[in-house]
């Protein structure tokens, strides 16, 4: 195996009423040349070593992984049951309560495990079902420029990947990235790629279709939303070879072997 268990952020805590610490990251090393960095989040009650294995196995050998283990915490759709997340999650839809404090408290985590990246290595970030839900969020707010408490985003994402998620404070996108003409800029050229399962069964296909359709009117131009007839709240072959493919294709690095 080439994933290591790494202390990298383990220890970091969410800064408001409550505290949640992260738990262990692990990272999974390019097996070629260092090309890029992406950090992978975890879906709701999984940790960072969930996912090591599956993205070790993927044909891009010049892809470092970051695997970061959300806090443990109550959630108010499991009745207050404690799990791993990375934000509190009320309900599924777009008209639920969006936790924007721990959604900021981990793409501060995400932006400081990337910030010790070599500058000429590209960044991005992926995940799968809440995962995912924290990659549109971390897009969103590097084409404001900002996270949601008004705080400055600092780093460049190049991609970001959302497998069977959906998009946090989506209700305010739109109006936030018109906001400022270099929003809109950054919007337009940062590419997003979401994927969803017809029979989706846990997050539904319409709310990550509506997800990419609202990230495309705010100005989000470079966005390609994938759609698996037959394929539920899991990953199959097929969607993953087209994520491997748009990695290649968007962020200009080698791919397949070579």
């Amino acid at each position: 195996m080439s994933y290591n268990r790494s202390n990298i952020g383990s220890g970091s805590r969410n800064v408001g009423r409550n505290t949640f610490e992260f738990g262990r990251t692990y990272v999974v090393m390019p097996k070629g040349t260092h090309q890029a960095t992406i950090v992978w989040l975890h879906a709701i009650g999984e940790t960072g070593s969930s996912w090591t294995q599956f993205l070790e196995s993927l044909p891009i050998p010049n892809i470092k992984w970051i695997c970061p283990t959300a806090p443990t915490r109550p959630i108010t759709l499991f009745g207050g049951h404690h799990s791993t997340a990375w934000f509190n999650v009320e309900g599924l839809s777009e008209n639920a309560t969006d936790d924007v404090e721990g959604l900021d408290a981990s793409a501060t985590h995400i932006v400081n495990m990337l910030s010790n990246e070599r500058d000429d290595i590209k960044l991005g970030v992926a995940g799968f079902s809440m995962g995912a839900a924290m990659a549109l969020y971390s897009a969103t707010c590097r084409a404001i420029g900002q996270f949601g408490n008004g705080n400055r985003y600092p780093i460049n994402l190049s991609v970001a990947v959302a497998l069977s998620g959906w998009l946090p404070c989506s209700r305010i996108v739109r109006s936030r990235v018109h906001a400022s003409r270099e929003a809109a800029r950054r919007a337009a050229s940062l590419p997003v790629l979401v994927c969803h399962g017809q029979v989706d069964d846990v997050v539904e296909h319409k709310l990550g279709e509506n997800s990419a359709e609202i990230l495309r009117s705010s100005g989000f131009q470079n966005i390609m939303f994938c759609s698996y007839n037959g394929l539920g709240h899991y990953t199959i072959p097929q969607e993953m070879y087209d994520v491997c493919s748009w990695l290649v294709r968007q962020m200009g690095i080698s791919g397949y072997g070579e």
